[in-house]
């Protein structure tokens, strides 16, 4: 008797584990210490778009992880970014010229590492 109820929890522990996981994997859980339910504000230009870049971004794994990168980038004046989590991306628009540096140092200020940063055409 004392073997089943043993065998019944660890079959628990790893049917939980595996749960936690494949939450993680798809991108819904918040790995990262936070909520994927907490949101980030809504953030408009003021002015004209001018440019875009679209900055391609290593290490996220979750919604915190997006909402961390989406929230560090529109801190910076001028800028609006949509994060992408599935193509690892962010795609800032701007109402005036803000350099690369910039950009990137609010993704680095996040956690994450910039592999590349390019001007969106079109």
């Amino acid at each position: 008797m004392g073997t089943a109820i043993i065998v019944i929890i660890l079959l628990l522990i790893v049917f939980f584990a595996l749960k936690g996981s494949l939450k993680h994997f798809k991108g819904e859980g918040g790995c990262c210490g936070g909520s994927p339910a907490v949101k980030v504000k809504k953030k408009k230009l003021e002015g004209t778009v001018v440019a875009e870049k679209v900055i391609h971004i290593d290490g996220m794994h979750c919604e915190n992880c997006r909402n961390s990168v989406e929230g560090k980038l529109n801190a910076v004046d001028g800028a609006v970014a949509k994060v992408n989590l599935n193509e690892k991306m962010a795609v800032v628009s701007m109402d005036r010229v803000i350099e690369d540096a910039i950009l990137k140092k609010a993704v680095e200020d996040a956690g994450f590492t910039v592999v590349d940063i390019q001007v969106k055409e079109g």
